[in-house]
């Protein structure tokens, strides 16, 4: 378990982040199609995954602004923006906000993928969503990087993890 902050008050996740080495799990996530892909959907490309709580709070519209714009220049490289909204929200806010270079995916239906990788937020208000990471994989989906980012309401570090590809 991971403790974490909301507005400087402790919260937690039901486990630790994948391990720097290992292989990211595959997973089944919604796109705003509502097209189910999985992991091998991206197989060969470079991942940079921006995990948060919702895309309707301007901390993770801005990861969002900011990772699509980051995204444009980069080679064989992916930036999936993965959160718990429903993928008609996460249309609805990429097309107001003009985001084409980024995916967004849902984990609405079981919420499996924060589970799997230790980031659902297990109290406080926000239990059930989840924590504000980013997970950064090579082509053939080994971690090279990881940030459990320690206040939600903070962005990530998005230099850090566009290093690690």
């Amino acid at each position: 378990m991971a403790t974490v902050t909301l507005g400087g008050n402790a919260i937690h996740t039901n486990g630790e982040l994948p391990k720097v080495g290992s292989k990211l799990t595959d997973f089944q996530l919604v796109k705003d199609d509502l097209s189910v892909v999985s992991l091998q959907n991206f197989a060969g490309k470079k991942l940079v995954l921006n995990i948060f709580p919702s895309i309707d709070t301007g901390t993770c519209a801005t990861s969002v602004r900011q990772f699509n714009q980051k995204a444009a220049a980069l080679e064989n490289t992916v930036v999936l923006c993965i959160s718990r909204d429903l993928p008609f929200a996460q249309k609805r806010f990429c097309g107001a906000e003009g985001i084409e270079n980024v995916v967004t995916l849902s984990d609405f239906k079981d919420g499996s993928f924060g589970k799997t990788n230790g980031l659902e937020i297990i109290d406080g208000p926000l239990a059930g969503l989840h924590s504000r990471v980013v997970i950064v994989t090579d082509e053939n989906g080994a971690i090279t990087h990881t940030e459990q980012v320690t206040e939600i309401a903070n962005e990530p570090n998005y230099e850090l993890a566009l290093q690690a590809l």
